[in-house]
């Protein structure tokens, strides 16, 4: 299956759901026009009232519409947007890709993919259960964390659903991805 674009989603207030627009716009440097997380610096709350003068590396939140298959799986139903994700994919393993990967979507946006989201208690207003599914705590104290990835702006351009993806994998990115 060609990795695409199946849902994307903005909400110029804090807090989730997203809402489902078509299309969104990606300015480059900024990340998605009209969002609550797009910026320069640092958008996320608790993280711009202690570091405001950061570069903001959550500019646009993607996540994986495999994950929803599973969660509905065990009872929990969600739909692009409802996790707080702009841009929903379906054929792209998210969570396997390197930081510095580029994402190539539609006729011209690109988005670097900075790191993994970490998932909080917001996700409780979806389904009391979302959050145990996507932040499970290990027997030796670590998360794995499944709640997709984030990435910041490198060309922008329109996104729409159905818009292929093409992954990118630059010399020298590599690694694990880790909280962002």
């Amino acid at each position: 299956m060609d990795a695409s674009v199946v849902g994307v989603s903005s909400k110029d207030t804090p807090g989730i759901p997203k809402l489902s627009r078509e299309p969104v716009t990606l300015v480059a440097d900024h990340g998605v026009d009209g969002d609550y997380h797009a910026g320069a610096f640092v958008r996320h709350r608790s993280r711009a009232a202690k570091t405001p003068e950061l570069p903001n590396r959550r500019q646009v939140h993607l996540m994986h519409a495999e994950l929803f298959d599973e969660l509905a799986l065990l009872g929990i139903a969600v739909k692009p947007g409802q996790m707080g994700e702009n841009i929903t994919t379906r054929g792209l393993a998210l969570l396997d890709l390197s930081p510095g990967a580029l994402l190539h979507i539609g006729e011209s946006a690109v988005i670097e993919v900075t790191g993994m989201r970490n998932p909080c208690n917001q996700l409780d207003v979806v389904d009391e259960r979302l959050l145990a599914q996507v932040a499970i705590k290990c027997d030796d104290g670590s998360i794995v964390r499944k709640a997709g990835v984030m990435g910041i702006v490198v060309a922008g351009g329109t996104v729409r659903p159905s818009d292929a993806i093409r992954v990118e994998t630059p010399v020298g990115a590599g690694g694990a991805l880790q909280p962002v």
